[in-house]
């Protein structure tokens, strides 16, 4: 294989993945001159972040004055079980305001206050009303927001491309061997630095609010890079995806019905979440009906069960369901129709109601939603230093999902989008310093390139093995049996005994 024969890019940083983390990481870097690219499995604007509903938590103080950044970063401690990295908590939570109010600088139609003001949702975990929105549809106007500013930018965007490996040069990144999803062509991308933003790794369950693209990649080609990667013990069940037809079973449901006053029943009709109240949370959550009920229209009333953190409800729903309460298709009741006038439902969560209406032939202005736990989100992955976003391998840096540490081993509804915006920008800025500070700049040699191009077409000139296909549904399966929610030891030894 000749290597000056393959398509090649040069770029001062290259940005895998095109989500909201991926596009502000980029929009930094280019904004301090550096010569930035981006490459995406997909189209420009099918990022999983589309897929993010109910909003972006930062402590704007617009809906409750109480509201700061120190309680913030309080509940998102104490959410994630105190096992975060404190200093990305506390970056996140001073940071996200300002981060929040640039994007609407830069033209994201939020949802409004009537004195104009950016609104402000509940949400499970948080003490206040925190989450900038924009109806149930935020992630979609963030990315819409973000590509629009980056492609004026003059970013290079590279669509349809995966990156097989990471080359480094004396343990430095020098550049990503890469191909074109829709000919297959091999693609090289030569470059001093490379920010990782390629979202978690969903799809090895089998029932997940996950797109395709969420395969667990980025954290792959970082460790073989070198990278050290952490918590990744630590994945989350969002307790509200869809649960019929079979054929839409995971997709999420936002927590946003639950934030504008939705109540969960079970097959009794039992607001069964008064029963899983756990110690740490007893003084802040409500514990009558009557109390709970007072708390839309009462700042000073405690908060309604069903806006514990998505750990405890997820749980709470298994629990349900396996103690013969369940609904008729495995989940449990989200009750929204009788607790909100159908054009209020309508204007708050227009995705939900034609989610339902489209893919479930449900009404939900009128008919409770029948909803169930679903694979949702990565809290662990490539360990990076707080303040950079850079990894133990020099020139690599990681944002967003792909990174650990702000959220411990539960994150809280929203958190997500102003975690891509906070450390998608800081991750520029670490970038801009650390090639300002490189003396001399690293180049894979062809040897290793042409290496890492023959292990892909290797695997395909093989005439015995497995089915890709077949093997990732057996992956699936583990994972659901033996990875779920409630683990044991047993089980997760077996996990690891059919996964080996």
């Amino acid at each position: 294989m000749n290597v000056s024969e393959i398509q090649t890019f040069e770029h001062d940083v290259l940005v895998i993945g095109a989500g909201g983390a991926g596009l502000r990481a980029a929009i930094e870097c280019s904004a301090r001159g550096l010569n930035t690219g981006v490459i995406s499995k997909s189209l420009l604007g099918k990022a999983h972040t589309v897929m993010a509903e109910g909003g972006m938590a930062a402590s704007l103080g617009n809906v409750d004055r109480r509201d700061n950044w120190k309680i913030h970063f309080r509940d998102t401690m104490r959410g994630g079980k105190f096992l975060n990295q404190w200093r990305m908590a506390e970056l996140h939570a001073k940071q996200a305001p300002e981060r929040v109010r640039e994007l609407e600088e830069w033209g994201a139609v939020f949802d409004r206050t009537p004195e104009g003001l950016i609104s402000q949702r509940n949400f499970g975990g948080h003490r206040y009303p925190r989450l900038a929105h924009v109806g149930d549809r935020t992630g979609l106007e963030l990315i819409r927001t973000l590509q629009d500013h980056g492609v004026h930018q003059g970013i290079h965007f590279h669509m349809e491309c995966t990156a097989l490996r990471l080359l480094v040069d004396g343990g430095r990144i020098a550049g990503v061997a890469g191909y074109w999803r829709d000919t297959g062509r091999f693609v090289l991308f030569r470059t001093s630095a490379v920010i990782m933003a390629t979202g978690g790794g969903g799809k090895a369950w089998n029932v997940t609010s996950n797109s395709w693209e969420y395969t667990g990649d980025g954290a792959a080609l970082a460790y073989e890079a070198g990278a050290e990667l952490m918590d990744l013990e630590f994945t989350q069940f969002h307790p509200t995806g869809m649960v019929w037809p079979p054929s839409v079973r995971g997709t999420l449901v936002t927590e946003g019905v639950r934030g504008d006053g939705g109540i969960l029943l079970n097959s009794k009709g039992e607001r069964f979440m008064f029963d899983y109240i756990p110690k740490r949370f007893a003084s802040e959550t409500a514990d009558t009906i009557i109390e709970a009920d007072k708390w839309p229209d009462d700042p000073s009333a405690r908060r309604p069960p069903e806006l514990l953190t998505r750990d405890v409800v997820a749980r709470a729903i298994r629990a349900e369901v396996q103690a013969g309460r369940g609904s008729p298709h495995g989940g449990v009741f989200l009750d929204i129709a009788s607790r909100r006038p159908a054009d209020s439902i309508k204007r708050k969560l227009p995705s939900m109601y034609h989610q339902f209406k489209e893919l479930a032939e449900v009404d939900i202005t009128t008919t409770p939603m029948e909803v169930g736990p679903t694979l949702h989100y990565f809290m662990g992955g490539i360990r990076v230093d707080a303040d950079t976003q850079q990894t133990n391998v020099p020139g690599l840096f990681a944002c967003g999902e792909c990174a650990a540490g702000l959220h411990g081993a539960n994150r809280l509804g929203g958190n997500s989008l102003s975690d891509l915006i906070v450390f998608g920008r800081l991750a520029g800025v670490g970038v801009d310093e650390y090639l300002s500070a490189m003396s001399a700049e690293p180049r894979a040699d062809d040897m290793q390139v042409t290496a890492a191009f023959r292990e892909a077409t290797d695997i395909l000139n093989q005439e015995t093995g497995e089915n890709p296909y077949l093997m990732h549904e057996a992956i699936q399966e583990v994972m659901s049996t033996n990875v779920g929610i409630v683990r044991t030891g047993e089980e997760l030894q077996t996990a690891v005994e059919q996964l080996e």
